[in-house]
């Protein structure tokens, strides 16, 4: 019941910005953890980051500092800031809602040039 759908992947040049959005529908939205994963061609999909319903955050340690993830209970939304972008980020970014059964968007696209 539950929809999640993201915006703002695209093509940037390394030590560029992006800045993704994941748009919520849903009562579970206010009550749940949200987050960002990322997952490379050949590699497993890994946590990028989280934030719980009170604003407390969580990075993997690749992109602390870098990349900032946010959350908007108002507009239903959580976007993530991503900053000094490297060709290692490039990847399919997934949004997710934390519930039973957990909610997955349909990934958006970043790719970093070198």
């Amino acid at each position: 019941q539950v929809q999640l759908v993201e915006s703002g992947g695209g093509l940037v040049q390394a030590g560029g910005s992006l800045r993704l959005s994941c748009a919520a529908s849903g009562s579970r939205f206010n009550i749940n953890i949200m987050g960002w994963y990322r997952q490379a061609p050949g590699k497993q999909r890994e946590l990028v980051a989280l934030i719980t319903r009170g604003g407390s955050t969580n990075y993997a340690d690749s992109v602390k500092g870098r990349f900032t993830i946010s959350r908007d209970n108002a507009k239903n939304r959580i976007d993530l800031q991503m900053n000094s972008l490297k060709p290692e980020d490039t990847a399919v970014y997934y949004c997710k809602l934390w519930g039973t059964p957990d909610y997955w968007g349909q990934g958006t696209q970043v790719t970093v040039s070198s």
